[in-house]
């Protein structure tokens, strides 16, 4: 059998996929010929597939280094269910289990064994390592073997001294989510990979929504994003444990059940509250940042960072643990100022490696107190969130979103540059004096504030002193921060500041700043293209989307009692994804069952008969469906053709994913807009109503001859990095045009979709 068709085999017999994702292939491919590999791909992007393949097709044990017992346990979990044997060796063994696995090890009955990187020098791992034929020593989040990474750890820099005890070298792969170019340099010089072939797929999570909100009240921020995703997974990461105890209390009390998880809490205590919040029997978690390194839960719709973290690359780790099974989450960060003064005091006073000499934590602090100005920049930008995140890790492209709160509406650009030539100016007249501090007396002065700093130093003389008399200290502070952030202003020594460059262009007049602050409008994007079509809308019906929900909610309740019995999470029996695919593929049979993304050889004999049967018996019980076991009445475009009278027009210029998103919400259809966009496009394009056109390289619509007719305008719009750019437009001639026809496109959309 050729390698093509092996790795093929496997990946569609063990694991329910026909096809490999983006950066797969090629570091399947390195290791198999024998190259060291480095992937680099955001969570949820498949991973650990890319050392799992390789190691069914090698002839001996991959062993895989892992930083946390609860993600070895899910990975083994997820492997032993895909009729993988796998084992792990970590402090939660008692002595015989581990003996035990040790033994079993030696008579070769696991190809995969995942291990502590505390535990690779200890003898009896090496004596181990020094019977048994190692093909592959895998290392997952890579990231803690270097110092400048965010989650350092001195153990994983055994790893080369336990490559040198084996009498010969194995493949040695590497893997992480967030690595910025210095990390990715640190990782590869650590770990002694040997011209590794690197792959980076890209940071960018398109599925999650970026923001951030300057919160007066976080927790009532808090509850309204919960309830929101009511009877859905959600994390709430808080910076201390007792921001982690008053959440929990509050949403408890406010009959929102939640569990908590922090250090302060038993070992007991901490498993069965993440247990708890795992198995779904809890679907909200308060915790710190220690929940969640190790946790595969693919069905988590929302991550709320109830306090800032120290640095983007948490802040990005813990977010992505949002909508790993690809569907859209939500991630929310609560700013307040107090949060960079606490992240600078834990850092200040923290010592998380105490085999660390006294220059080498100085470096360390000084770096991680970079990384939280470079935070504190992501909260206060006026850029695209997301393209902030790129540029940080390196991957920098000219972006709008649209799924961030810069981008979609819930901030607006404010004239700031009156106030920025204010704040400047009073800085620069205190370095005249030769003097210097933070925010809070610039803002003293500048307000006009008879303090005691203000008359200690005679700040009260100064040509600026009460120049803002008429803002609040909150909008001044923030106006600060914004100046800090797009580089104008710069902290010095003892948080004060000082000019940069850069500064002198806003004060001479030649640059002109404008400042993200809080539209008017409070409302969910969602919310205001519902209201603003609610002109003519006929009444309330329940949600329709591309599956059926009724199905899916019994395919639920079925997993989780399947995994009871099992002992495991509901999400290791199937994910999300692959009960969605059920409902929309309706197998009826185990052929047709092993169609489904997600389902492998094993999980089909293993589960396909009661699934299979509850899918039959949903369906005898009177739900119509036509042969190809797709929804007859429920589809999609048939629903929408069968419902255009329904639709209505708005006096709102809308962009095309905007117009589908508004129609969807109108006849009250839970589905992702880009299929609707997608048809309504290829119809516009189709009659000669848009065209396709390039530019820069890239494809965008452009007007034609005919475009008049339509009522669609082409407008030249400011993107939030400042750059000019062409977007069409639907005002309300547009609407209606699009109304009219849009019986067309759905029945033309679906007969291309039902076409073989």
């Amino acid at each position: 059998m050729s390698e093509t068709k092996n790795k093929y085999s496997v990946l569609s017999e063990y694991f329910g996929h026909q096809s490999f994702r983006e950066g797969q292939e090629q570091l399947i491919d390195a290791i198999l010929s024998g190259r060291d590999a480095l992937g680099i791909m955001p969570t949820g992007a498949g991973k650990s597939m890319c050392y799992q393949i390789p190691a069914l097709m090698f002839d001996g044990i991959t062993v895989v280094v892992s930083p946390l017992i609860s993600l070895m346990k899910d990975q083994v979990s997820s492997l032993i269910q895909s009729g993988i044997r796998a084992a792990y060796l970590n402090t939660s063994l008692t002595q015989q289990q581990y003996n035990a696995a040790l033994q079993n090890a030696r008579q070769g009955m696991y190809k995969l064994i995942y291990v502590a990187p505390e535990r690779l020098c200890t003898p009896s791992f090496l004596s181990l390592a020094g019977y048994v034929r190692i093909s592959m020593l895998a290392v997952d989040e890579a990231h803690c073997v270097s110092q400048w990474g965010q989650d350092f750890r001195p153990s994983y820099l055994k790893i080369p001294e336990f490559l040198n005890h084996l009498s010969y070298r194995p493949v040695v792969s590497a893997f992480t989510a967030t690595a910025t170019d210095a990390v990715r340099e640190d990782i590869i010089k650590r770990l002694t990979l040997r011209a590794p072939k690197c792959v980076t797929t890209g940071f960018d999570r398109k599925n999650l929504y970026f923001g951030v909100v300057h919160a007066r009240d976080k927790y009532s921020e808090t509850k309204e994003i919960v309830l929101e995703n009511r009877d859905k997974s959600g994390i709430i990461y808080c910076s201390t444990r007792k921001n982690v105890e008053a959440v929990c209390e509050k949403l408890n009390a406010d009959g929102i059940p939640c569990t908590r998880y922090h250090a302060g809490l038993s070992d007991k205590e901490r498993r069965q509250n993440q247990d708890d919040f795992i198995y779904e029997k809890v679907p909200v978690i308060a915790a710190t940042n220690a929940f969640g390194m190790g946790i595969d839960k693919s069905n988590v719709a929302y991550v709320v960072h109830y306090n800032m973290p120290k640095n983007l690359e948490n802040y990005y780790q813990e977010a992505g643990r949002a909508g790993r099974d690809g569907n859209e989450a939500k991630c929310v960060l609560l700013y307040s100022g107090q949060d960079v003064v606490t992240n600078r005091f834990l850092i200040e006073n923290s010592n998380d490696n105490p085999e660390l000499g006294e220059e080498e934590l100085n470096a360390h602090r000084r770096r991680e107190m970079q990384k939280l100005d470079k935070m504190n920049a992501y909260c206060n930008t006026s850029l695209c969130l997301r393209q902030f995140i790129l540029d940080y890790f390196g991957e920098t492209k000219p972006c709008t979103c649209g799924n961030c709160s810069n981008c979609s509406g819930e901030t607006e650009l404010k004239d700031v540059t009156l106030e920025a030539q204010k704040i400047l100016s009073c800085v620069y007249r205190l370095h005249q004096r030769n003097l210097h501090f933070g925010a809070s007396v610039i803002s003293q002065v500048l307000r006009g504030a008879n303090t005691e700093s203000v008359k200690k130093f005679g700040l009260s003389t100064l040509s600026t002193f009460g120049i803002m008399a008429g803002s609040t200290e909150t909008f001044i502070r923030s106006v600060i921060r914004f100046l800090a952030a797009d580089g104008y202003l710069a902290a010095a020594e003892h948080s004060t500041l000082t000019l940069t460059r850069a500064a002198a262009d806003v004060l001479r007049g030649e640059k002109k700043l404008s400042m993200r602050t809080p539209a008017v409008r409070k409302r969910s994007r969602r919310e205001e293209l519902s209201a603003a079509f609610s002109k003519g809308r006929k009444g309330q019906r329940d949600k329709l989307s591309l599956i059926d929900t009724d199905l899916f909610g019994r395919l639920r309740e079925l997993r989780k009692t399947l995994a009871e019995k099992e002992g495991v999470p509901p999400y290791i029996v199937f994910s999300d994804t692959a009960l969605r695919d059920m409902c929309v593929k309706l197998p009826r049979t185990q052929s047709e069952f092993l169609e489904v993304s997600g389902v492998g050889k094993v999980k089909q004999e293993k589960y396909g008969s009661d699934f299979t049967s509850e899918i039959i018996r949903y369906m005898n019980e009177g739900h119509t469906y036509n042969d190809s076991g797709d929804a007859a009445e429920e589809d999609l475009f048939g629903y929408i053709a069968v419902h255009t009278d329904e639709l209505s027009d708005s006096d709102e210029e809308l962009t095309l994913g905007q117009l589908c998103d508004g129609f969807l919400s109108q006849l009250g259809i839970d589905a992702d807009k880009n299929e609707l966009k997608d048809a309504v496009q290829s119809w516009l394009i189709n009659e000669n109503y848009l065209t396709e056109k390039k530019e820069d390289g890239k494809t965008r619509l452009a007007p034609t001859i005919l475009t008049e007719e339509t009522g669609i305008v082409e407008l030249e719009k400011l993107s939030s990095g400042g750059r000019t750019y062409k977007a069409l437009v639907f005002p309300r001639a547009a609407q209606q045009f699009m109304i009219e026809n849009m019986k067309e496109i759905a029945e033309k959309a679906k007969n291309n979709k039902n076409s073989p």
